[in-house]
């Protein structure tokens, strides 16, 4: 057996990272899927081959909330917390061969990463946007995407609207700041380690500081 390993929500600022693994006998289960990187398709397309992927092949996936990726990142950088979850979906498969997207700039020192956290016997190919090369890492793609949606849609059910969590989102933006003016911390669906969050805490307690100085004045 062969899989593909991608993740979704590396860089957000809210919410989970999730990885997942995509398992097959051969890439030839996705001939006429159509699959892609889950960037490249609509949030329709995504929905539509989620079942169909999940039906024809073996899923395995892990999801890391908030709190839990500012624990690890105290133990050890991003890379390497990603590096381990890879590791972890591949283990629930054990593949012969797994295909990675390489989240390190050296592909082969990041191969040697995951592997050291494997205690089975696999290959582990490792290469930038193997997203876009490889059929079975495209679908994992899709699996990681489509199933943060639905961790980012639960958290909105409680939490209101968040957007998508990355820093780039507007909506994202607004509603952390809105939650620091009014609880003065960041919500518990932040990762308070990052810089983000670090800035936006630091600008908003300085403002604090000059409009009491100034009052007291």
């Amino acid at each position: 057996m062969i899989c593909g390993v991608d993740e979704a929500g590396k860089g957000s600022v809210l919410g989970p990272m999730v990885v997942a693994a995509v398992g097959a006998r051969s890439a030839d289960v996705f001939f006429d899927l159509g699959v892609k990187d889950s960037k490249q398709l609509t949030l329709a397309e995504r929905e539509r081959l989620f079942p169909l992927i999940k039906k024809r092949c073996r899923v395995a996936t892990v999801v890391i909330p908030a709190e839990e990726i500012d624990a690890i990142r105290r133990e050890m950088t991003m890379n390497a917390c990603v590096a381990r979850a890879h590791a972890q979906v591949i283990q629930k498969l054990a593949p012969d061969t797994a295909y990675v997207d390489a989240c390190d700039v050296n592909p082969i020192r990041y191969a040697e990463t995951v592997r050291s956290h494997l205690d089975i016997a696999c290959e582990i190919v490792s290469e930038h946007h193997a997203d876009d090369t490889y059929p079975i890492v495209s679908a994992a793609s899709i699996i990681a995407k489509v199933t943060r949606d639905r961790e980012i849609t639960k958290l909105e059910k409680k939490y209101g609207e968040i957007g998508s969590g990355y820093p780039s989102d507007p909506i994202t933006i607004a509603y952390l700041s809105a939650y620091i003016d009014k609880h003065h911390s960041p919500p518990p669906i932040a990762r308070k380690s990052w810089k983000t969050v670090s800035t936006m805490m630091g600008k908003k307690s300085q403002s604090s500081l000059s409009a009491f100085i100034q009052t007291g004045n």
